[in-house]
C-alpha cells in the first residue's frame, strides 16, 4: 500500500515486493503445519505420530493442489468473457467457492483434515496472477472496490481486542516480547540473507524495516485461531491483534521512511500522492502585460 501511494519504484522496491508475498506463503504454509498438530494435541493422548504429522501435511497439499486446479480453470474461464465487469465477477466467484470448500471436513481413515481458506485463496491468486495475461489490469481494477472490504475487515478485527487481556503482567510481557523479537527477526533476518546473496548496500541497510508492517495474512490466522482454538486461541487473537495495532501505527511510516532513504520515493511524488491537484507552475502566472 505505501508502494502504490507514493509510487517509489527502484530495488529495495524491486526486492520487497516479492519477498512479502513469499513471506506470506512461507508463513501460512507454517501456520497450517502447527495450526494442525496444535488441533491434534488438543485431543490429548488419542492423538499419535502418525495423525500429527500426516493431517496437516494432508491440509497443506490438498489446499496447494485444490486451488492450482481451480487458479486453471479460472485463468482458462476468464478468457470466455470479454467484460472486465464479469471476469471481476467471475474472480469474486471463485472466491467464494475457495472458501466454502474450505468448511468441509474431509476423513482419510482415521484423520480428519479440512482445507486452509487462508492458503486456498492464496494459491488462487498465484496461479491466475502468473497464467492469466490480463490479471494485471484486473487486480488493478479490483484494487479500486476493495479498500471499503478491506476496511470493514479491519474494523471486525479491531472490534476483538480485549485490552483488559493486558492487565495481566504475563500476558503483557508474552505480547511484548513478541513484537520485539518479530521485529528483531525481520530486520536482522533481512539483513543476513540480502548479504548473503550479494545484495546491495541499500537493501540491506533498509528492507529490514520495510517488513515492519503486519494486517491482513496476520489477522486471518489470527481469526482462524479465536475462533477454533478456545480460550487459548482468544488469548493468541488478542496478542496478534496487539502487535499488529502497534505495527500498523509505526510500519508504514517506517517503511515510507526506509523507501525515502534510500531513494526511492521523492519528494515531488510525496506531494503529488496527497493531493490530486498538479503543483502551480510559477512561469505561467508572469506573463508580460505590455505584450497585449
Amino acid at each position: 500500500m505505501v508502494v502504490r501511494q507514493y509510487k517509489a519504484k527502484g530495488e529495495v522496491t524491486s526486492t520487497l515486493l516479492p519477498v512479502v508475498a513469499l513471506d506470506d506463503a512461507v508463513g501460512l504454509v507454517l501456520f497450517a503445519a502447527s495450526y494442525g498438530i496444535a488441533m491434534n494435541l488438543g485431543d490429548g493422548a488419542s492423538a499419535d505420530l502418525l495423525t500429527l504429522l500426516t493431517g496437516p501435511l494432508l491440509e497443506i497439499v490438498c489446499s496447494l493442489a485444490a486451488e492450482g486446479a481451480l487458479g486453471w480453470l479460472l485463468t482458462h474461464t476468464a478468457r470466455i468473457f470479454h467484460s472486465n465487469r464479469n471476469r471481476i465477477s467471475l474472480i469474486t466467484a471463485f472466491i467464494i467457492f475457495g472458501v466454502t470448500i474450505a468448511t468441509i471436513e474431509f476423513h482419510v481413515g482415521s484423520i480428519e483434515f479440512s482445507l486452509s481458506a487462508l492458503l486456498v485463496n492464496m494459491m488462487l491468486g498465484t496461479v491466475f496472477c502468473n497464467c492469466c495475461k490480463k490479471s494485471a489490469d484486473l487486480m488493478d481494477r479490483a484494487d479500486r472496490w476493495s479498500a471499503p472490504l478491506m476496511t470493514l475487515f479491519f474494523v471486525l478485527s479491531g472490534a476483538e481486542l480485549n485490552l483488559a487481556t493486558f492487565a495481566n503482567l504475563p500476558v503483557l510481557i508474552v505480547g511484548l516480547i513478541y513484537i520485539i523479537s518479530r521485529c528483531a527477526g525481520k530486520y536482522f533476518g533481512a539483513r543476513f540473507s540480502s548479504a548473503l546473496a550479494h545484495s546491495s548496500k541499500a537493501v540491506q541497510k533498509w528492507l529490514g524495516i520495510t517488513l515492519f508492517p503486519q494486517a491482513g495474512v496476520a489477522l486471518g490466522m489470527a481469526a482462524t485461531v479465536g475462533q477454533r482454538m478456545g480460550a487459548e486461541g482468544q488469548l493468541i487473537r488478542n496478542i496478534v491483534l496487539l502487535g499488529v495495532m502497534i505495527y500498523e501505527l509505526a510500519g508504514p511510516s517506517l517503511t515510507k521512511y526506509a523507501l525515502t532513504q534510500a531513494g526511492e520515493i521523492h519528494a515531488k511524488e510525496q506531494y503529488l500522492a496527497r493531493t490530486s491537484v498538479p503543483a502551480p507552475i510559477e512561469e505561467e502566472q508572469a506573463v508580460p502585460q505590455s505584450t497585449v
